[in-house]
């Protein structure tokens, strides 16, 4: 088997050389983007930083389980298609999710084998089916993504020799040419006959549904993909190489894209590996290059790039690395899609008690229950607050059970179960994560309530999200209420985040704290003074801080940070005045301030949706 593995690296280690070119461009850019290519909506569903593991009871059956079939359709023998005169019957294994509907539409994914494989390897046959379709079947009744249908090919020919994927150099000629019976023959046979977004079978009917359409595969499949995104852009807007290459060319990959017709933000790839892949060299090279590309933007959602890779460490060329690389794809493919697991007559306390949240769904709405009202999630209302948008909060909650469901870890805590026991006090104390890319910078959001309590669900986590879906990587802090409690958690919290940097993929250089009345005077003081004065640890102060609706009025003649400020002019709980009067002193010591007066708002008006604040928040992130 070694032996067998070093020759199929030589191999293709050869035929990178053969095919490299030089990479061309400048960085990576979407200059080409149309309004015909925004990504279904919003894309800025974000790729995870690491890839989530399959839960191992994942492997078994699952209570609601999809089903199986063999669909049979007509071809022909790839190398003389175009000729046509030698026609095959071939088979496809269909995945149709429990509770299937010709009534409903649903997104499709094309899943291709490897080498030394076919049709049945990834999920086996409707009588013998393979733990991955418990695996795909668990995903679904569980929420990790939506329902879908999943079509197993085979690229393997006539197989009058044995099974063509078996002979290396034959199946890289197959993979090549399979274009031709994926686009012409397969998906009218799959997408005429079960419930996929295309109205019909028609080929402009099918270019239409490509939004909905997805192609992957492993090792020999991915090679697979590189000639889907090759040959049918029209078709396929995502595609899910890993570990298998076609070149080491930027500027191959870039004339690609260029003879399409298609947009750079028409499609997105995202890539995979292990660190002890023989294959990962080479597709390194080949993610390498076309992130150098003019037509290829590195990034970690739709709506700021195209494509994105992820590299596990001390994965090797198996199926376990396989089907891990496939589970994640199909996590996150249409992730900001079909996901309302509520809506805004979801009820506050069936979130609460959500199992995905374990023990920690009681802190997303205020602890002290008297502080709200209302039962539904569209009826929401915290004391001392306005403008609160019903759909951000039902967003929210989406946002966090999708992180949940999908392995990521959402909620931190910052003190340990000791100090806990000692003082209850602080089991109340937390920070939620919005992951944004790896390794960009972090803000930490604060939310007011008065000293009271924390109205985190209109005053830090609309922050956070927002903030996320730009790239950053934002928490959201839990504290004790009162004024040096909350100091006091706001330090140990940015502690936590500096000594666990790099588990929680982070830069802590130029970090930012952003908060809105009481919130705000949490930022600005450990801002003016650092974490240290309140028994954290001795951290760097932020580069910047963001405030909103507060009369805090302290200064540190040693130094501010940055400081950013918007205010409303009928705030009747703090004059904007007092802020202006900060920001004037602030701004003859030297320091970089910007100040917003909104006219004819009140006190607590989070991100100014709908009001004449709308917008602040670009200005704050510009700043």
């Amino acid at each position: 088997m070694n032996k067998l593995i070093g020759v199929i690296a030589a191999m293709l280690s050869l035929i990178c050389m053969i095919m490299a070119g030089c990479s061309s461009g400048s960085e990576g850019n979407l200059s080409n983007q149309g309004e015909t290519g925004e990504p279904p909506n919003g894309g800025f569903a974000q790729i995870p930083q690491e890839l989530a593991e399959i839960p191992a009871d994942y492997y078994s059956e699952a209570d609601e389980q999809g089903t199986l079939v063999e669909l049979d359709y007509d071809t022909y023998e790839s190398f003389s298609y175009e000729e046509g005169t030698q026609p095959l019957r071939k088979r496809a294994i269909v995945y149709l999710p429990y509770g299937y509907s010709e009534e409903e539409n649903y997104n499709i994914v094309y899943l291709m084998h490897g080498g030394w494989s076919n049709e049945t390897t990834n999920l086996g046959t409707p009588s013998a089916p393979s733990s991955f379709k418990n695996v795909i079947d668990n995903a679904i009744q569980s929420g990790a993504f939506a329902p879908l249908i999943i079509v197993c090919p085979t690229y393997n020919n006539t197989n009058e020799n044995g099974q063509d994927s078996d002979n290396y150099s034959l199946a890289l000629q197959l993979t090549r040419n399979y274009h031709n019976e994926l686009v012409n023959d397969l998906i009218p046979a799959v997408e005429g006959r079960y419930a996929g977004y295309a109205e019909s079978a028609s080929e402009q009917d099918l270019i239409a549904a490509r939004d909905h359409r997805a192609f992957m595969g492993f090792s020999m499949g991915s090679v697979t993909t590189w000639r889907t995104f090759e040959y049918c852009l029209d078709d396929f807007r995502y595609f899910f190489p890993s570990s298998g290459a076609i070149t080491s060319s930027g500027e191959y990959m870039d004339n690609i894209v260029e003879n399409s017709g298609y947009a750079d933000n028409d499609f997105f790839i995202w890539g995979m590996s292990g660190t002890n892949d023989f294959a990962y060299s080479q597709f390194t090279a080949q993610m390498n290059a076309m992130f150098g590309a003019e037509h290829f933007a590195r990034a970690g959602n739709e709506a700021e790039g195209n494509i994105a890779y992820t590299v596990k460490e001390g994965y090797s060329h198996n199926a376990q690395a396989a089907q891990e690389y496939f589970y994640n794809a199909l996590c996150w493919v249409w992730s900001n899609m079909n996901r309302q697991y509520y809506t805004a007559d979801t009820r506050i306390t069936d979130v609460i008690s959500d199992p995905a949240f374990g023990d920690y769904g009681r802190l997303i709405f205020p602890v002290d229950e008297w502080y709200y009202s209302g039962d539904t999630l569209g009826s929401l209302s915290m004391t001392w607050y306005t403008h609160i948008d019903p759909d951000k909060t039902v967003e929210i909650c989406n946002y966090l059970k999708t992180q949940a469901v999908n392995g990521q870890t959402i909620f931190y805590d910052i003190y340990t179960d000791e100090e806990k026991a000692a003082n209850p006090d602080l089991e109340n104390t937390g920070l939620f994560f919005f992951r944004g890319e790896r390794n960009a910078p972090f803000a930490v959001t604060c939310a007011g309530g008065g000293w009271a309590y924390v109205a985190a669900m209109h005053d830090s986590f609309p922050h956070a999200l927002e903030l996320s879906k730009r790239g950053y990587n934002a928490f959201a802090i839990i504290y004790r209420p009162g004024a040096q409690t909350a100091y006091e958690d706001l330090a140990r919290a940015l502690s936590f985040i500096f000594e666990n940097a790099e588990e929680l993929g982070i830069n802590t250089d130029g970090y930012s704290l952003w908060g809105g009345s009481a919130g705000a005077r949490m930022a600005a003081e450990l801002g003016s003074y650092g974490a240290a004065e309140y028994g954290g640890d001795n951290i760097p102060k932020p580069a910047a801080v963001v405030m909103q609706y507060t009369g805090y009025s302290g200064c540190n003649p040693e130094g501010e940070p940055a400081t950013f400020v918007c205010v409303g002019e009928r705030d009747g709980i703090a004059s904007w005045r007092t802020m202006q009067r900060r920001v004037e002193a602030l701004a003859a010591m030297g320091v970089t301030t910007e100040f917003h007066v909104y006219k004819g708002l009140g006190h607590g008006f989070g991100l100014g949706t709908g009001t004449a604040a709308e917008g602040w928040f670009g200005l704050a992130v510009s700043f």
